[in-house]
């Protein structure tokens, strides 16, 4: 079972929902009950049942479409919290025991009294991202919102709060992106433990951190039915350092993904990877549902070699994904036919063509 999480169920629902609305455009900002308290936002979408909000420092908030009636419009025009603002929210939201560090794009939530080494790495990852992204020719937007992080100091509080974002407990969960608060949770595997490495758990940190910058800087979009398998295919082409460091490590054999290269050709090699696999995982998100390793593997394998043996086609096919309409449903023969537009009709010759290259990976 995979480590990494990057679409809780309640993402799932909520694209499920706002997929019968036709258009996103900015309302006027509304003040939304919630917990007690009010959140200033703009009113995304919504059904009969449901309103879903965008609130001010990115979450995504849920109504029940009754409760969203009348509720009191604000004159000014929707604006993000700036890091002053979010640093002061967060401070508020967890209370005594800890603090808010920033660098860069970053705020980090982490334990009172430690001194900070969150903010910086994810930046520092952050820039990476960036860097692989403007090396090949694309300049990626700057991100809406300040992007945050959570650093829990004990796995129990970590699980507690997936609990909440509907994840199944699972010992081998050590962080996630979620599409719906815009934030990365995790816990801090080294707390209390001398001479831990941070680096031991870098693989989840770097992966989370590709999906976190991916839909805030225009690669994904975020109210889009983005493909599974190009998410992911990304966060996990991400893991390896000749991607997330590709500055000091510039050769092809550091760009590989060891452990889904494994993953890959144990697959294939058992003779369960079926015919049509390639037009399987495009055209659905079924198979990271029913064979979430094997899912895995394949959308790495698929983007890695796409990447590495067509990169100009593989950057126009995510321009292409992020420029999909926001809550507009994403069926399987247009997904299809968008991806075959691009890398050609013969799936079977693609194939063909990504076995060899795979199989030529040392």
């Amino acid at each position: 079972m995979t480590r990494h999480c990057s679409r809780p169920p309640l993402a799932s629902v909520l694209l499920a929902i706002l997929f019968a609305t036709p258009t996103f455009a900015a309302e006027p900002m509304v003040r939304v009950p919630l917990s007690g308290r009010t959140v200033d936002a703009m009113r995304l979408a919504g059904d009969s049942q449901k309103v879903f909000f965008l609130a001010r420092d990115g979450q995504c908030l849920e109504l029940a479409s009754r409760a969203a009636k009348d509720l009191p419009q604000l004159v000014a025009p929707f604006q993000s919290y700036s890091q002053a603002e979010t640093r002061g929210l967060l401070l508020r939201e967890f209370g005594k025991g800890y603090e808010v560090s920033g660098v860069g794009h970053y705020l980090v939530v982490h334990p009172a009294g430690q001194k900070d080494q969150w903010a910086p790495r994810f930046e520092s990852l952050y820039r990476s991202f960036a860097h692989y992204f403007a090396a090949r020719g694309w300049q990626l937007a700057e991100p809406r919102f300040p992007l945050i992080a959570v650093v829990y100091p004990r796995k129990a509080d970590f699980q507690q709060a997936a609990a909440k974002d509907g994840l199944p407990m699972s010992n081998s969960l050590l962080g996630y992106y979620s599409p719906v608060s815009n934030r990365i949770l995790m816990y801090d595997v080294a707390a209390g433990r001398s001479g831990y490495d941070w680096t031991t758990s870098a693989e989840t940190i770097v992966h989370e951190a590709a999906h976190q910058a991916a839909f805030n800087t225009g690669v994904h979009s975020r109210f889009g039915a983005m493909p599974r398998w190009v998410v992911e295919g990304l966060g996990t082409m991400f893991e390896a350092r000749g991607v997330w460091q590709s500055r000091t490590y510039q050769q092809q054999s550091d760009r590989i993904n060891r452990r889904l290269l494994t993953d890959y050709r144990q697959y294939v090699s058992s003779g369960s990877r079926p015919a049509g696999a390639i037009a399987s995982l495009v055209s659905s998100d079924r198979f990271y549902e029913t064979s979430p390793k094997h899912a895995y593997c394949e959308g790495w394998a698929l983007s890695f070699f796409l990447c590495e043996t067509q990169p100009k086609q593989y950057f126009r096919y995510l321009a292409k994904t992020a420029a999909l309409p926001p809550f507009i449903e994403y069926r399987s023969p247009q997904r299809l036919k968008d991806f075959t537009d691009i890398f050609g009709s013969d799936l079977a010759m693609l194939d063909a063509r990504m076995q060899r290259f795979i199989a030529g990976l040392k």
